[in-house]
């Protein structure tokens, strides 16, 4: 049975301090670091102009944001979970981070956030569910209701990121339940869907695992980001940034990784030429999440349709990397023509004993209204927000 209930951002506070304090120990951080001291923004390397600040650190585990109802500072970001199995509801005034609450709970990897005419979409799992008049209802959230429970139950690269395209169709991927295998035709692939469930249609094969992608402002074309496999060494193979120019393209998993690539596996069955290479090599086991293009004004001009993507960062590689956002400035052909840091500084080393330590994980980034934006950190519960003036 699912329990809706609400949270004062102090309740959620304690909450939040309580994981972080487990994270810590995990870490090898001292037990006695307070929640202010482990937000390090300080730390954080960004371009000259650009702030960054925290919104809240209220939402434990936060993964893909949606933004619902809003009109001049004042509206609702949803945020979506992996582990803690909320979702939340910030509520936003004067653009401030007023009050953070669950509206949803119980649920299995509820990574996934998608709006739509006032009716919240979330992923979990084999289902996608539905809150309708959810903006008006913060505290007494509606029963969800399922939109479909016709997707896989397995949980390896189950959770979903999900998002409305501008067909008005919901996206949604399926990720290998594996490592490396040769899946059935339910996985490895991005697919959607009408809004009701309906008319369910494969759009791209070979994809690993999808956490994230996004429409182009310039052609309406979908790129999305995938996680290269594991256990090939540190530096082998690189995550991807891919780009859909047709219905039903295959991107190489399980045969082909990085484009160039033949799996030792199951390389031999087919030639890396029959697949789609990705638009930019992002590194290995950098862990790219949520991405977006930046539709804002706020940013310089240099910035405009420009890709940012979310890297979570490395788990099984001898020295860490990601923990950062990048960006990949495209050209008017959408080529890539540069793959930089934009910010980075989870990621430190202790200058006493070499040790790598993280106080952040970044998971999804979401464009503001204002040209502002969002970026959510799943480790330290914290939504962040860069702004840019001169």
């Amino acid at each position: 049975m699912l329990r809706y209930y609400s949270l004062s951002v102090a309740a959620m506070h304690r909450v939040t301090f309580g994981l972080l304090s487990f994270c810590f120990v995990l870490l090898g951080l001292p037990s006695n670091v307070t929640l202010a001291d482990s937000l390090q923004l300080n730390k954080l390397r960004l371009p000259p102009g650009f702030k960054i600040e925290l919104l809240t650190n209220a939402v434990p585990n936060a993964r893909q944001m949606a933004l619902g109802r809003y009109a001049d500072g004042q509206g609702v970001l949803y945020v979506g979970s992996m582990t803690a199995g909320n979702v939340y509801a910030v509520e936003l005034k004067q653009d401030r981070a007023a009050t953070v609450h669950i509206i949803a709970s119980g649920l299995t990897k509820p990574v996934g956030v998608a709006y739509r005419g006032g009716q919240l979409y979330v992923s979990a799992i084999s289902r996608i569910l539905r809150l309708d008049g959810i903006d008006d209802r913060l505290t007494n959230s509606p029963q969800p209701i399922v939109v479909t429970d016709r997707f896989p139950d397995e949980a390896h690269h189950g959770w979903k990121f999900i998002a409305f395209g501008p067909d008005g169709w919901l996206y949604v991927p399926v990720g290998a339940p594996c490592n490396i295998c040769n899946p059935d035709e339910r996985f490895a692939i991005i697919q959607r869907m009408k809004p009701d469930g309906s008319a369910m249609e494969i759009l791209a094969r070979g994809v690993r695992n999808s956490v994230g992608f996004d429409w182009s402002p310039v052609d309406s074309s979908l790129w999305f980001t995938d996680n290269g496999r594991d256990m090939l060494g540190d530096d082998t193979p690189s995550d991807e940034l891919n780009h859909v120019v047709k219905l039903g393209q295959h991107f190489g998993y399980p045969y082909c990784h990085q484009g160039d690539t033949p799996d030792p596996v199951f390389g031999t069955k087919r030639k890396c030429e029959e697949f789609v290479a990705p638009v930019v090599k992002l590194g290995a086991h950098v862990a790219s999440l949520g991405m977006r293009f930046y539709t804002g004004k706020q940013f310089p001009d240099a910035y405009r349709n420009n890709v940012f993507i979310a890297e979570h960062g490395s788990w099984n590689r001898s020295k860490k990397v990601g923990y950062r956002i990048v960006r990949v400035v495209l050209d008017n052909q959408g080529r890539a023509v540069r793959h930089e840091p934009f910010i980075s500084g989870w990621l430190q080393k202790d200058v006493t004993t070499g040790n790598e330590l993280v106080w952040g994980r970044p998971a999804d980034v979401l464009v503001m209204p204002d040209g502002s934006m969002l970026i959510s950190d799943d480790l330290a519960g914290a939504i962040y927000r860069v702004k840019y003036s001169l």
